[in-house]
């Protein structure tokens, strides 16, 4: 947990109060059942377990639904947002989908996983293994 240094006076006297500094997230927890996935859209300190505790749910998506539902209160994710939680990647895209602005500078682009092919070997197929013939067996003599 991280701390803020507070200076206080109190008459003559200075103190430094140390108050713990909580690193809040806006992201997505998953809920329902087995094959009807929806998520809600809760802040969260970002070391707290994504199935348990959480500040304040936000909103929620629903992702069986055809069209996917989704359904926030932007007032309170701005506030969440003016007082230092950050979104996610993913919960930054959808509210950005929704209209939200300034959600670019919470997005991260995705890195690509795939391997890129040589040049060398664009025309031939690369799961082709090249088959020699094995030299013939000597014939036996009776």
């Amino acid at each position: 947990m991280h701390f803020v240094a507070l200076h206080a006076r109190l008459g003559h006297a200075s103190f430094i109060l140390l108050i713990p500094y909580l690193l809040l997230r806006i992201r997505l927890t998953r809920t329902g059942k087995t094959r009807q996935i929806s998520y809600r859209i809760a802040v969260a300190e970002h070391t707290a377990p994504i199935q348990s505790k959480f500040v304040e749910i936000v909103g929620h998506y629903n992702v069986s639904r055809n069209p996917r539902e989704l359904v926030v209160d932007q007032d309170r994710v701005t506030y969440w947002i003016a007082h230092g939680a950050q979104p996610t990647s993913t919960v930054a895209s959808l509210f950005k989908k929704m209209g939200m602005k300034d959600m670019d500078s919470f997005i991260i682009a995705r890195k690509s996983t795939k391997k890129k092919k040589k040049e060398g070997t664009a025309g031939a197929e690369p799961s082709a293994a090249k088959v020699t013939e094995a030299p013939a067996a000597p014939a036996e003599a009776k």
